[in-house]
C-alpha cells in the first residue's frame, strides 16, 4: 500500500508529465492484486496533454480495464451504497453537459463551410484528416456526457437517500429484497410440508393441513406488501424530479446522437469506417475541382485574377473563422479537466486512507470498508472516463488547428502568387489606357489648332471621340475577358438581341453618321423636311431639333421646335432640302399674262430689264456663290445667275415667266419689289397701248 502512495503521489507532481521513478513504481504495483491498483496508473497521465503521451495513455487505459476485471464483482457494476458516496460526485451539471454538446456540435457544422471553400486537391486532403478528427472529437463528447450523466444519476440516487430514507427507492428495494427473502423462505417451507404431508399418516394430516393454511396465509400477505412496495416504489420513481432530470439529459442526449452515426459506435469505428472511404475517389473529385488542370483554360484575364484573389481572401477569413471556433472550444474542454482531476485525487486520497483502515480491521468492518472501495471504484472509473475523453479532446483540438493552420498558410502563399499576376495586369491596363488618352488629348489640340472650319472641326472631334472610346472598350476588353470564344458568343447574342429590340434607334444612329457627311446639315443651318421649314439648332446622335420658320410673308419663328429622328434620311416619303454649305439663295419665279396686242418682245425686254434692275444690288454676292457651287460640287452645269423672262404661248393668251435669284434673309423684301417693277411695266404697257388705241 505505502508504494501505491508512492506512485500516485509523483504522478501529480507538475504538469510536465510523469516522472521515470513514478513510472517504475506504477509497474511495480500493477500486479499487487489490490482493488485500488489502478488509480496511480490512470491518475499518472491524466493531467498530461501532449500528443507523445497519448499512446501510453491509452495503454495504461487497456491495464485499467484488466486490474478491473480481476477485481470483485466488476462483471456486473456493483450499485455504490449511498453511505460512502460523496455528497457531489458529478463533474458537470445537466445544462452544462446540454451546453457542451451544443457547442461541439455547432463546431462540428463547420466542416460544411470548409467543404463550400474546397478548390484543390490539397484542400480536399485536408478536409479528409478534419473530418476524421471532428468524427472523433464528437464521439468523444458523447462519451463525456453519458459518463457525466451516469454520475448525476448516482448522486440523485445519494440525494434521495440522504434527504427521505424511508421513502427513498435503495430503501423500498432493501425491503423489497427483505420481502422477498421471507417469501423464499415461507415457500420453501409450505412444499416442505406438503411432502411430508403426502407421507404422513392420517392422524397427523390435520395438524400439517393447518399449518399450511397458516403459511399460505403468511405467503399472501407477505405477496401483498411486496405489491404495495412496488407500486411505492414506481411512485417515487416517476416524481422523483432529480431522477426525471437525469433521464430527460439521457434522451436529450441520445436524440442529438441519433444525428451523429459516428457518437454512437465510438471515436474508434467512425475513424476506421471514415479511413474506408476510397482516396481515389476524393482524388479523382479533386482532380475535377482542381482549377489547374490539364482540361481547363488558362485563365489570364483581370476578372478571373480578381476573382481568384477574392476567393482566396474568402477562403482565408473563413479559415480563421473556423479556427478561432476551434480555440473557444478547446479552452472550453480544458477549463472542464481541472475538477475530474481534483476529484480523482480526493478519491485516491479516500480509497488509501480506508486501505489503511482495512490492516486493523476485521470481521463485518472489513466487508464495509470493501463496499465502500467498490463504490470509490466506481466514481474513479466514472470520473476517469470523463478526465481521459477530456484529454483527448485537447489534443485531437490542437491536430485540428494544426490542420488549420498548415491550410492558412498553403492559401495565403496561393493569395500572394495571385495577387503577382493581377498587379501586373492592372498596371499594362492603365499604362495602355494613359497611352490612349494622352494621344487622343494631342489629336484635341492639332484638331482645335489646324482646323478652321468649324464642321470639320465638329467631325474630326466626335472621330476622336469614337476612336478613344473604341480603344479603350477594346483594351479593357483584351485584359479583362479570358475566354474570347465563350465571350464571342455571348457578345453576338447580346448584339442581336440589341439590334431587334432598338431597331429605330440603331438606324437613327446610323442616319446622324450620313447627315454629318460631306453635304449633310449642321448647326445653324435652314431646312425643309416634307412641308416643314425650319433652322437646325440641335444635331444629336439619335434626333435633331428644328426651330420651325413661317412660310407665309417673312420668314421668322414661329415659337415652335420640330423634332425629327435622324431616320429620316432613309424615308422616301420624307424629302431632306438643304443649302450647299457656303451658299444661301434661291431662285424664285414668277407668271405674269401679258396684255392682248401689245409687242410682246418689247414688253419682255422691259421686264427683264426691271428684273436685273432689282438684282444688280446683290448680283456680286449671287457670283461668288454660284462659283462656290462650281468648286464645291465639280459641276459645269451650274450656269449664269442672272434674271430670266421667258415667254409662254397658252390658249388664253400669252404668259411671262420671270425666274431670279434671291438671297434668303432678304427673300420677301427683293420678292416684293420685284412685283413692284413688274407691275410698274405691265401698267405702263397697258396705258400705252389704250393711247395707241
Amino acid at each position: 500500500m505505502p508504494e501505491i502512495m508512492l506512485a500516485f503521489d509523483d504522478a501529480f507532481v507538475g504538469d510536465t508529465g510523469p516522472s521515470v521513478d513514478s513510472i517504475q513504481a506504477v509497474n511495480a504495483t500493477r500486479h499487487s492484486g489490490h482493488p485500488m491498483c489502478r488509480m496511480p496508473v490512470v491518475a499518472s497521465i491524466l493531467g498530461y496533454d501532449s500528443l507523445m503521451w497519448t499512446y501510453p495513455r491509452l495503454v495504461v487505459l487497456v491495464t485499467l480495464g484488466f486490474c478491473l476485471s480481476s477485481a470483485r464483482a466488476v462483471d456486473q457494476r456493483p450499485q455504490p451504497p449511498s453511505a460512502a458516496a460523496n455528497s457531489h460526485v458529478a463533474i458537470l451539471t445537466a445544462d452544462q453537459v446540454v451546453r457542451v454538446l451544443d457547442e461541439t456540435v455547432d463546431w462540428y457544422r463547420t466542416l460544411g463551410a470548409q467543404q463550400q471553400t474546397v478548390t484543390e486537391p490539397s484542400d480536399l486532403l485536408i478536409l479528409y484528416a478534419n473530418r476524421q478528427t471532428a468524427d472523433k472529437v464528437i464521439g468523444l463528447a458523447f462519451e463525456i456526457a453519458r459518463a457525466n450523466a451516469e454520475l448525476l444519476s448516482n448522486e440523485a440516487s445519494n440525494a434521495k437517500t440522504a434527504g427521505d430514507a424511508a421513502s427513498s427507492p435503495q430503501a423500498l428495494n432493501e425491503q423489497q429484497q427483505k420481502l422477498e427473502t421471507q417469501r423464499q423462505g415461507i415457500q420453501t417451507e409450505i412444499d416442505s410440508d406438503r411432502r411430508l404431508l403426502a407421507a404422513s399418516e392420517k392422524t397427523s394430516r390435520a395438524e400439517l393441513n393447518a399449518k399450511l393454511s397458516e403459511l399460505q396465509g403468511e405467503l399472501d400477505m407477505i405477496n401483498a406488501r411486496k405489491n404495495l412496495l412496488d407500486t411505492m416504489t414506481q411512485f417515487v420513481n416517476d416524481s422523483d424530479a432529480a431522477q426525471a432530470s437525469v433521464s430527460a439529459l439521457k434522451a436529450h442526449i441520445d436524440a442529438i446522437a441519433v444525428s451523429f452515426p459516428s457518437s454512437n459506435t465510438g471515436p474508434e469505428v467512425a475513424s476506421s469506417s471514415s479511413a474506408s472511404t476510397p482516396i481515389a475517389r476524393s482524388a479523382g473529385a479533386a482532380a475535377s475541382l482542381s482549377p489547374n488542370g490539364d482540361n481547363t483554360p488558362d485563365r489570364s484575364g483581370i476578372w478571373d485574377l480578381a476573382a481568384n484573389v477574392l476567393r482566396l481572401s474568402k477562403k482565408v477569413s473563413t479559415i480563421d473563422a473556423i479556427d478561432r471556433h476551434t480555440a473557444a472550444l478547446e479552452e472550453t474542454f480544458r477549463s472542464l479537466r481541472g475538477t475530474p482531476l481534483e476529484q480523482l485525487k480526493g478519491l485516491s486520497a479516500q480509497s488509501d486512507a480506508l486501505a489503511i483502515q482495512a490492516d486493523n480491521a476485521s470481521g463485518s468492518t472489513l466487508k464495509s470498508m470493501r463496499d465502500q472501495l467498490d463504490t470509490l471504484a466506481w466514481l474513479f472509473k466514472q470520473t476517469s472516463e470523463i478526465l481521459i475523453p477530456l484529454s483527448e479532446e485537447g489534443v485531437l483540438l490542437q491536430q485540428y488547428r494544426h490542420n488549420l493552420s498548415n491550410w492558412r498558410d498553403a492559401i495565403k502563399r496561393q493569395y500572394q502568387e495571385a495577387l503577382g499576376p493581377l498587379a501586373a495586369r492592372l498596371g499594362i491596363l492603365l499604362g495602355m489606357l494613359v497611352i490612349v488618352f494622352a494621344g487622343a488629348e494631342v489629336w484635341r489640340r492639332v484638331v482645335l489648332r489646324y482646323s478652321r472650319d468649324p464642321h470639320r472641326r465638329y467631325q474630326l472631334l466626335l472621330l476622336q471621340k469614337l476612336t478613344l472610346w473604341t480603344l479603350v472598350v477594346a483594351i479593357v476588353g483584351l485584359t479583362v475577358i479570358s475566354q474570347w470564344s465563350s465571350f464571342a458568343t455571348f457578345a453576338g447574342l447580346l448584339t442581336a438581341g440589341a439590334a431587334v429590340a432598338m431597331q429605330s434607334v440603331l438606324v437613327s444612329v446610323v442616319g446622324y453618321f450620313f447627315l454629318i457627311g460631306k453635304y449633310g446639315i449642321r448647326v445653324g443651318d435652314r431646312v425643309q423636311i416634307g412641308n416643314v421649314t425650319g433652322e437646325v439648332i440641335d444635331l444629336g446622335l439619335v434626333r435633331m431639333h428644328l426651330m420651325e420658320l413661317t412660310s407665309q410673308g417673312p420668314l421668322g419663328p414661329t415659337g415652335r421646335v420640330v423634332d425629327f429622328a435622324n431616320s429620316i434620311v432613309f424615308q422616301a416619303s420624307s424629302g431632306l432640302f438643304k443649302q450647299i454649305p457656303g451658299v444661301n439663295f434661291a431662285w424664285h419665279e414668277t407668271t405674269l399674262s401679258l396684255p392682248v396686242g401689245c409687242d410682246y418682245a418689247a414688253v419682255q425686254d422691259r421686264l427683264l430689264a426691271a428684273v436685273s434692275n432689282v438684282v444688280q444690288e446683290y448680283q456680286e454676292e449671287i457670283v461668288r456663290q454660284t462659283k462656290t457651287i462650281e468648286k464645291t460640287t465639280s459641276s459645269s452645269s451650274v450656269g449664269n445667275p442672272l434674271p430670266q423672262v421667258q415667254l409662254r404661248i397658252l390658249a388664253a393668251g400669252v404668259e411671262a415667266v420671270v425666274r431670279y435669284p434671291v438671297p434668303l434673309q432678304r427673300a420677301t423684301e427683293i420678292e416684293e419689289r420685284v412685283s413692284k417693277e413688274l407691275l410698274r411695266v405691265i401698267t405702263s404697257n397697258v396705258a400705252g397701248a389704250s393711247r395707241g388705241s
